[in-house]
């Protein structure tokens, strides 16, 4: 319980920070890989949306295009919804800023579980509304991990994790020709660094694959222990603010 209390609390420590993210991570490779399976579109990427949005303007595909926008602006709701729940807490005093919004994505994650269970992919808007709804998700998620790691680690897209990954590994390679002075100080990689962005990568792999296989399994119902983590992981400081009410 005390364990649950910190991971999730208004009081945060490094180490928190980070066993936080990497079981986020996790979950946002589960979510990521699942809604591809199921969307054929990975609905964490707003890289690629935007790109979806500049080239079918050119294109004249407006259905596409405002598909695309849809998911952003979706994506941008799911962000701003975390900033207000946190921020709503934080001037209340209370311990589940960081809770409230893993309590949102466990129910809206138990809903696409139960409801798509019983939709078809042929069902009309059953597709757009997935995508929409995975993308807010992913935009409540990331904007929470931003906040409670000071922007220093990211869950739901890996591209910044790779490219810091690169660097440190580049520093680590690198042959240093000249002892350490003030002047000219040495190059070092940051191993704690190194550690953590290898890492967040193995989880976001991880969930990825373990998402894929039980999809192929369960189906929509993969994303139900995914729900029950998350409200596991937010209902310690959500307790402790109902008892303190």
């Amino acid at each position: 319980m005390r364990r649950l209390r910190h991971l999730s609390g208004r009081h945060r420590t490094p180490s928190t920070n980070r066993l936080l993210g990497l079981l986020l991570a996790f979950n946002a490779g589960a979510i990521n890989a699942g809604g591809f399976l199921v969307v054929e579109l990975y609905t964490s990427h707003m890289t690629g949306f935007v790109s979806v949005v500049a080239d079918n303007l050119v294109l004249g595909q407006l259905t596409l295009v405002l598909g695309a926008l849809g998911a952003l602006l979706f994506f941008l709701a799911g962000a701003a919804t975390t900033a207000v729940l946190v921020n709503w807490a934080r001037q209340r005093q209370l311990s589940s800023g960081f809770a409230l919004p893993l309590l949102l994505e466990a129910g809206l994650l138990l809903t696409f579980g139960l409801v798509g269970a019983t939709l078809d992919r042929q069902t009309p808007f059953a597709v757009p509304v997935t995508v929409l709804l995975l993308a807010f998700t992913m935009g409540l998620q990331n904007a929470l991990v931003t906040k409670i790691s000071s922007a220093q680690i990211r869950t739901t897209h890996m591209t910044g994790v790779i490219t810091d990954l690169g660097i440190e590994l580049g520093k680590l390679l690198y042959w240093n020709r000249t002892p350490d002075t003030p002047a000219e100080p040495m190059v070092r990689a940051n191993r704690d660094r190194l550690r953590l962005h290898a890492t967040l990568l193995a989880c976001f792999a991880g969930g990825g694959l373990a998402s894929a296989l039980a999809f192929q399994w369960l189906g929509y119902y993969a994303t139900l222990p995914i729900a029950l983590l998350l409200a596991g992981l937010a209902a310690v400081p959500i307790l402790d603010d109902l008892q303190a009410a």
